[in-house]
């Protein structure tokens, strides 16, 4: 069993780097903008029939003691400062100081099912996060990977590393023959830090192979940064719902809070810059109100003066569908940018639950409307198992991280399905009556049972 024969093998976090891109570039806005903007972050488990173990919980905490011990090296800096040349000096300069401070800015609780101090004892347990936004940005990513290493690790330990590489391979050679371009962003559910690893030597594997066969896909880098380092690989990544969700909150305007952050972010990286939009923060139709509107004539972090005067949807390259039907969401781009009289090829990114299967029906369909599409492929990567007793799929919890206040007002996300509404719910629905939102439902936006269930699968529990 993994956990068992994996004590030799890296676990837990080993670098500040072990992160997606756009905690970083997020991270340097805020920098520029609210410094000192207190945050607040919720947890949820959206498989609360997954629970941790006593003794899950402990290594849990033991793991997210040692993250005040990381800090950021100076091959680390300087791989930064060549491959990511949009985040500016002063940003670099604060991150090669930066510390997290766990025993201050967060609070674990295990809430027991059976109190018998067992340490197989199962219960529920919480995350709270509290501290200025630019100090906990960097938790996230780190405490979701963390706790799905510590379930797999002690609580559903029938499954083992064999034929990860392969695996991994087989995907990666099959996304590139279909001309799919892809990114791996599988960090926050991996199974753990191990299991990311070998995915990356299967997909590099496989971007050889398909390189010497000239076949038309490409694996385009990695959302993990300390991957994309340790393999030579493009980090990938622009922004998070987190952004729009904080910008919200703080400006206390929702009508205007998609230009807003989007003017910020353009003001910090300059047109053109990591330009692909997140549409669905408060539902696609508030966000396009907003993405018609021209950029301001204000300065750049690092292109100068932005003199063009371009609107901010012919300014950034393309878009990224995360909720709702990809489908309509398609046909809802095409309508917007013929609309807008912009004939130039934009980009969508689906980063939505993906497969093999749905990566080739959204690229076909993109593709028919004049659009590149691109992926971002996380779970089905970096979470494919199966149980060695049974040989049906080990099911990936499902757990998110967001955002849960900011200035201390309620930090909302409605999304492009209800499926993935999140936040206080008085606010919530006040948002929803502001923007004159229609609410959504999609058969595909079941969060609880993204990738099945333990009955359906035969997982543990």
């Amino acid at each position: 069993m993994a956990a068992d024969n994996s004590k030799t093998l890296p676990e837990g976090i080993v670098s500040l780097l072990d992160t997606d891109l756009y905690k970083l570039s997020m991270q340097c806005c805020i920098l520029k903008y609210f410094p000192d903007v207190p945050v607040t972050y919720s947890f949820t488990n959206r498989t609360p029939e997954k629970k941790l173990s006593r003794a899950a919980y402990k290594w849990l905490q033991t793991q997210v003691d040692k993250l005040e011990d990381i800090s950021l090296s100076d091959e680390e800096y300087h791989f930064l400062k060549e491959s990511c040349p949009y985040l500016n000096d002063q940003y670099l300069q604060f991150l090669s100081q930066f510390r997290l401070h766990p025993s201050k800015q967060l609070k674990l609780v295990f809430e027991p099912s059976e109190d018998t101090g067992a340490e197989t004892d199962l219960g529920d347990f919480r995350i709270h996060t509290e501290g200025l936004w630019l100090d906990t940005i960097l938790y996230e990513i780190p405490l979701l990977a963390l706790i799905s290493e510590a379930y797999f690790k002690f609580c559903d330990k029938d499954w083992d590393y064999t034929g990860q590489v392969e695996k991994a391979y087989q995907k990666g050679l099959k996304l590139q023959e279909e001309g799919c371009i892809f990114s791996e962003f599988g960090t926050r559910r991996r199974r753990d830090y191990h299991t990311q690893d070998l995915v990356l030597q299967g997909l590099l594997r496989a971007q050889a192979e398909a390189a010497e066969k000239g076949w038309p896909g490409k694996l385009s880098g990695t959302s993990n940064v300390h991957f994309a380092m340790k393999h030579g690989l493009v980090p990938i990544g622009t922004v998070a719902h987190e952004w729009f969700m904080g910008v919200a909150a703080i400006t206390n305007d929702y009508k205007n809070a998609n230009e807003t952050a989007l003017r910020y972010w353009t003001s910090t990286f300059g047109e053109g810059v990591l330009a692909v939009a997140l549409t669905d923060t408060f539902g696609t139709p508030i966000f396009l109100e907003n993405f018609k509107q021209p950029v301001p004539a204000i300065k750049a972090g690092i292109d100068g003066v932005n003199k063009s005067q371009k609107t901010y949807a012919e300014v950034f390259t393309g878009v990224r569908q995360d909720s709702g039907d990809p489908l309509d969401f398609i046909k809802t781009m095409r309508r917007f940018y013929d609309e807008q009289g912009i004939k130039d090829r934009k980009t969508i990114v689906f980063s939505d639950s993906l497969n093999i299967e749905l990566c080739l029906k959204y690229k076909a369909a993109a593709e028919q409307e004049g659009f590149q599409p691109t992926f971002g492929v996380g779970t089905f990567l970096t979470n494919d198992f199966v149980s060695s007793s049974t040989g049906k799929k080990s099911t990936p919890l499902n757990i998110v991280i967001k955002i849960a206040t900011a200035s201390g007002r309620p930090a909302v996300k409605i999304s492009d399905n209800i499926g993935k509404n999140t936040g206080d719910k008085a606010t919530v629905e006040e948002v929803k009556r502001v923007l004159g939102y229609r609410e959504k439902a999609w058969e595909g936006g079941n969060e609880s049972t993204r990738w099945g269930t333990a009955e359906q699968t035969g997982a543990a529990a």
